[in-house]
């Protein structure tokens, strides 16, 4: 049996990135599979993010609705399985269950607690009301899976600033309550298998530039209080297995380009508690590990940075680099017998409703139905989907053909739809009908179509949210691009970084890349002809000026001591005094002090802060 445990950062980009689910899944060749910062809402799930055929899933999303933590976090276990159901297989669950305090679980089986009342799992800790340990779980951090053998902990461990008091805080108590349950189950003879993304490097070999007291850190002696080595209960195994291994990480920031030249902190474990599956105790030399264990190690080829890959300083900077920031690290086991005929539990996603994609509303299928009929009474074809309703029709008249698309209107309904709130009528009356999707800008429904497309527009690698294209009735602007210090009327805009990557985790990735091609609007009515030549002009003249405020700020960019190149300019974006200035830095990879390919340590500040948005 092989576990993977791997922080995809955004479920969505990975499954794009391998075409499918499936794919991804398969590729990682596991019998179960542990995904953290899923990034996946509940009222975002559908079928193609949460369902594979051979594969029962189980999800926990966030619950809060705090600033920065709407949509994230997130975690996922994935089960390979030949059948749901009457199944022996140790890798389909007997029981699951989300979060790890017992609020959740009760919540689902419609069991109410009292205020004053904790849940019998924690009722050792001391000091905690209810309303912190709905906090606890609230940001989507843990599923648990018992499998019979083992109970497997799915966990995406909270990150905090130094100088973020809550939020220390909040990691504080997340690892107490999380080591309370450990104990508890370790005490009725459980064996526990802790698998995710701690954020949390336990040695300075596990870390890159680990200073002087990096040991002295208190989440790094709790998690090494909880190893044998210090006699706790805990294998960490692949230490176990590479105890002298070094530069092993599992995470790098993005931001600065650290993958490239391996520098980066382990904070993906596996951790194994219990005694061996073994009838026979007698042997001092029975664990786990020695008995049960394969091998346990990183799988470095699901690094973004690849060895062919061009070094950015020598020009990749604008290569892009599929992949999360984390790589996948698994644990392969031998002699572990099956189970007891069993079935798929009740949180696994088959049974999630609500969930986009499993099935029809009773009043979307008779709506359908009921239009069907309409246009089969008229003898029209018809194109039905989820979003939109369509209809289609070709006719021939005096030997011309005409081809038109009529959007529906229900009569018995006055209600507005989605979609009307994105209509706009051009000068010209053609209705334009733009609906926002994940993989593309817009789509266009035009009641006469014309020999040449209004526009043509590319965009690759925009965050979601600023994927809007707004037309304007006159051919003019291209498009407003609203990113830091970047010009507001640009044919083409470059990356711009974030400021610093983070020490442990990424759970603030601010550092996204993206790159516009724009082609200017042209315009296809019966005076094209006419304005063809002064639009050129026009485009012309602003694809100099864009050239020479690209050539100004070329200028102004200071060059690094270093290596003598011209810098980056990124933007302070932590809370303080200097919140918004921008700063010039190396534009080379994070790396060593000692290898002088890596980036130098110069830093300028710009002359002025930007503005506060």
């Amino acid at each position: 049996m092989k576990i993977v445990t791997y922080n995809v950062n955004g479920l969505r980009p990975r499954i794009s990135q391998y075409g499918s689910l499936l794919k991804l899944l398969n590729s990682l060749e596991a019998d179960i599979i542990c995904f953290q910062e899923t990034k996946v809402a509940r009222q975002d799930m559908t079928t193609d993010l949460i369902t594979a055929e051979g594969y029962e899933s189980f999800f926990s999303c966030t619950r809060t609705s705090d600033k920065g933590r709407v949509g994230y976090s997130g975690v996922a276990t994935f089960c390979r399985v030949n059948s749901a159901f009457s199944s022996n297989e140790v890798a389909l669950p007997l029981s699951a269950e989300e979060g790890f305090t017992g609020l959740l679980e009760n919540f689902q089986r419609g069991i109410g607690i009292k205020e004053d009342e904790m849940p019998a799992k924690v009722e050792s800790l001391q000091g905690m009301t209810k309303g912190d340990l709905l906090k606890l779980d609230s940001e989507g951090r843990c599923i648990i899976t018992d499998h019979g053998h083992f109970i497997l902990f799915n966990i995406y461990g909270p990150r905090a600033q130094c100088d973020d008091a809550e939020r220390l805080q909040f990691k504080r108590t997340f690892f107490n309550m999380l080591q309370k349950r450990w104990e508890s189950l370790l005490t009725q003879g459980k064996r526990i298998f802790v698998v995710g993304d701690l954020n949390i490097a336990p040695e300075p070999i596990d870390r890159c530039n680990a200073g002087p007291d990096f040991a002295q850190n208190e989440f790094r002696r709790w998690l090494r209080s909880m190893l044998v080595e210090q006699g706790g209960p805990f294998f960490d195994v692949f230490r176990v297995k590479h105890p002298e291994r070094k530069e092993a990480y599992t995470c790098w920031s993005q931001c600065t380009g650290a993958e490239e030249f391996n520098y980066g902190s382990r904070i993906d474990h596996i951790l194994i508690a219990g005694s061996c599956l073994h009838q026979d105790h007698s042997l001092e030399s029975h664990n786990l590990i020695d008995c049960h264990v394969n091998e346990c190690d990183i799988m470095t080829q699901f690094k973004r940075w690849k060895s062919e890959n061009m070094p950015r300083w020598k020009g990749g900077r604008n290569t892009k680099l599929e992949g999360s920031d984390h790589a996948p690290v698994y644990i392969s086991f031998r002699e572990i017998p099956n189970l007891l005929e069993h079935n798929t539990p009740s949180l696994s996603a088959r049974y999630v409703p609500g969930v986009h994609g499993f099935q029809q509303t009773i009043v979307s299928l008779l709506m359908k139905r009921q239009i069907s009929a309409e246009l089969k009474k008229d003898g029209t074809s018809q194109l039905f989907s989820d979003e939109n309703i369509i209809v289609e029709s070709c006719k021939t008249t005096s030997g011309q053909r005409l081809d038109s698309k009529k959007k529906v209107r229900h009569s018995g309904c006055s209600q507005r739809t989605l979609s009307s709130f994105f209509q706009k009528q051009s000068s010209h009356g053609a209705d334009v009908v733009t609906e926002s999707t994940d993989t593309s800008l817009s789509q266009v429904d035009v009641s006469e179509r014309k020999t040449n497309s209004p526009c043509l527009t590319k965009v690759t690698n925009l965050p979601r949210e600023s994927q809007e294209v707004k037309e304007s009735d006159s051919p003019k602007k291209i498009q407003e691009i609203k990113e830091t210090d970047s010009p507001k009327e640009t044919p083409e805009v470059k990356e711009t970084d974030s400021p610093t990557g983070t020490q442990e985790g990424d759970e603030s990735n601010g550092c996204k890349m993206f790159e516009v091609s724009m082609i200017p609007f042209t315009q296809s009515q019966g005076d094209e002809n006419a304005s063809g030549s002064s639009e050129k002009e026009k485009n012309d003249a602003a694809l100099l000026e864009w050239r020479r405020i690209q050539q100004f700020m070329q200028n102004s960019v200071p060059l690094c001591k270093g290596h003598k190149e011209p810098c980056v300019a990124r933007v302070v974006k932590k809370a303080g005094p200097n919140l918004g200035r921008r700063f010039y830095v190396c534009a080379r990879a994070e790396g060593p002090p000692s290898n002088l390919e890596a980036r130098c340590d110069y830093f300028k500040w710009a002359n002025s802060k930007s503005g506060k948005k």
